[in-house]
């Protein structure tokens, strides 16, 4: 992917988990964080890692193992062009892929007018990703149909 707005189709699928995207945005804190839901595949280590990446930075995930997460995707509303491995919501943002908690510090911070964050597939040396020749990969921000870059990383160092 480049720096400039990437544009992609979007589907919608009304339901429970998708009326709950359009609730207003509320603080889900727990005592020791913020609450985000992960949805991942049970057999994916990555995963597991990018939610160790979450705890040691004071996020309380609450993570449901999935076979098959599409649907998922789909009703969150995740641009196949920005799918990763992994979906995760946090108050009232959807979290796609690999993304470092520091990007999602600063959603939550300055929570722009977005769907949410994503780091399209599985870069080398992002979180849950460990590498010894990390790559630098972009966090994108999404909403209705484009993307743009939020912030520039190599490993979880902003660049």
């Amino acid at each position: 992917m480049t720096d400039h707005a990437v544009t992609f189709s979007r589907r919608f699928l009304l339901g429970t988990f998708g009326a709950a995207l359009l609730l207003p945005r509320r603080a889900l804190h727990a005592a020791d964080g913020t609450t985000i839901e992960v949805y991942k595949s049970p057999s994916c280590g990555c995963c597991h890692l990018w939610v160790e990446h979450l705890e040691a930075n004071g996020f309380a995930p609450k993570v449901q193992d999935m076979d098959d997460l599409s649907q998922v995707k789909m009703i969150a509303g995740v641009p196949e062009q920005l799918s990763a491995c992994h979906t995760a919501l946090v108050d009232g943002f959807v979290i796609e892929g690999h993304v470092p908690a520091a990007a999602i510090d600063r959603l939550l911070a300055e929570r722009p007018d977005i769907q949410g964050l994503a780091v399209p597939g599985m870069p080398a040396g992002s979180p849950g990703m460990p590498d010894p020749n990390p790559e630098r990969y972009d966090v994108y921000a999404f909403r209705q149909g484009e993307a743009q870059v939020f912030m520039s990383f190599i490993e979880t160092e902003v660049v």
